[in-house]
């Protein structure tokens, strides 16, 4: 976690220079296109992103507004499953997941993870094919599972031994079977945030190898009446470029695969690698494409049976944020620009927008970086390094920590943020009694609502007060 100058973020080194990677275009008004989605560009000043001027969208939809472009969704999609052939691809729900989205992901002939009893419900509304999805989550209650079970998802990764018995309890009432994953933590400290990295020994998920645990779920599950074991399933962080990590993790779950083999006698048919493939968020990002990632995990797992001595299971991965990530853009309306002067004489310009953390509140959770462009017009004003803050009651609510934008940027002005698909809307909020935004799909210039805004009578539907009459008790 980062920590700030014991004299105020004001004095802490780049500050106001901004982060080192981060360079003054010489034209401000250009994209850097590959933190966008492929159809965005920008025509006479003007962000177009599926055949659909910004300016357009706003007038009809209002703003903020999270822009979802649909074919560049589906050609990630496509990309994954293609170079990918012979693994099992989950799309991640959690990353962001609707009923449309769901339709998307199985009409471009992925699986679909799930990892709550509201995704799952998502699914079965889309008219997802069950036999298709896999259910996640370290806390699954009676209900979700017999629920799962019931509609006959094809997959659930236990998580715990509880988790097992539970499972076991529901077959045993339903008169039914469920297919299992045991999820194991490998030891591996991804390179991301602490929050997001997953297969270290000290976190809730997963059992881990190295204590025995993962070892001895595995034999209660092959135990358990009604419970059919297919694999282990390792996930080892997320925003991850570096497949150091997974060759790591490989080379752990596949040493336990081995001595499950030869201890059990059992032979697991299928291993998952888990997904937190990174995505470009601003310049210093430099991810790799499908079809290296691939290449690159593909001879990790060749390499290690082929060294073990067992035969190669059939794999699955689970990219979520590297498909609907740079999909998504959100655009704002800008509200105020203030400069502050600080000590010293130096200035920051302050770019206060209609949205904020409730809508993405990735920078302030996890210290994210991010970039934007401004999306109304062009501009022959000099770049300044400004930072894009949201309209909540929060010093913290910061959109965009550090971006050169135009000079000359005033109220009324649209400024838009690309690489918002994962992790915002699926976790935008009402504080402040914000509304949140709608997720509009664009593509061929028409634009189609897949999530309305939000309303006020939406916000206070569940406030029992709010009808008029005087509160109870």
């Amino acid at each position: 976690m980062p920590h700030a100058h014991e004299a105020g973020w004001a004095h802490a080194d780049g500050a106001l220079r901004g982060p080192s990677w981060l360079r003054q275009p010489a034209d401000p008004n250009q994209l850097v296109q590959h933190l966008w989605s492929t159809t965005a560009r920008k025509v006479d000043g003007a962000l177009e992103v599926g055949g659909v001027r910004l300016t357009d969208l706003v007038a009809e939809h209002g703003s903020p507004a999270y822009v979802l472009d649909e074919a560049d969704f589906r050609a990630r999609a496509r990309a994954f499953r293609d170079a990918f052939s012979a693994y099992d691809v989950f799309y991640a729900g959690k990353a962001f997941l609707c009923t449309t989205t769901a339709r998307w992901v199985g009409e471009e002939g992925l699986n679909l993870d799930v990892c709550s009893g509201g995704e799952l419900t998502v699914a079965e509304r889309a008219g997802f094919d069950m036999a298709r999805a896999g259910f996640h989550g370290n806390n699954k209650t009676v209900a979700e599972l017999r629920r799962a079970v019931a509609l006959g998802v094809g997959r659930i990764i236990v998580d715990s031994f509880v988790e097992i018995e539970r499972l076991a309890a529901v077959v045993a009432e339903l008169g039914a079977t469920a297919r299992v994953m045991v999820r194991v933590t490998a030891g591996v400290e991804a390179h991301t945030h602490e929050y997001i990295a997953t297969a270290h020994e000290d976190q809730k998920f997963g059992f881990s190898i190295t204590a025995g645990d993962a070892f001895e779920a595995v034999r209660r599950v092959e135990a358990a009446p009604g419970l059919e074991l297919l694999g282990l399933h390792s996930h080892i962080g997320s925003q991850i470029f570096d497949s150091s990590g997974f060759e790591v993790a490989a080379r752990r779950v596949l040493a336990l695969q081995a001595r499950i083999s030869e201890e059990l006698g059992t032979t697991l048919p299928e291993m998952d690698l888990g997904g937190g493939f990174g995505i470009a968020y601003t310049t210093q990002d430099d991810p790799s494409d499908p079809s290296q990632l691939a290449t690159e995990m593909s001879k990790i797992v060749e390499h290690e049976c082929r060294g073990l001595g067992i035969p190669q299971p059939r794999l699955s991965i689970e990219p979520g944020r590297a498909i609907v990530g740079p999909s998504m853009c959100t655009v704002y309306e800008v509200g105020t620009v203030k400069e502050v002067e600080l000590d010293g004489g130096a200035r920051r310009t302050y770019v206060s927008v209609d949205g904020g953390m409730s809508d993405n509140v990735r920078t302030a959770l996890y210290d994210a970086d991010y970039s934007c462009t401004l999306a109304s017009r062009a501009s022959e004003a000099p770049p300044t390094l400004s930072r894009v803050v949201g309209m909540h009651c929060e010093a913290g609510d910061i959109v965009v920590k550090d971006e050169f934008l135009p000079s000359d940027l005033v109220p009324g002005d649209l400024v838009a943020v690309p690489g918002t698909g994962a992790y915002c809307r699926s976790m935008a909020s009402n504080y402040n009694h914000a509304l949140r935004p709608p997720v509009i799909a664009v593509r061929d210039g028409a634009t189609r609502v897949v999530l309305r805004r939000e309303t006020v009578d939406d916000l206070l539907a569940t406030d029992v007060g709010a009808a008029g009459g005087q509160p109870s008790g």
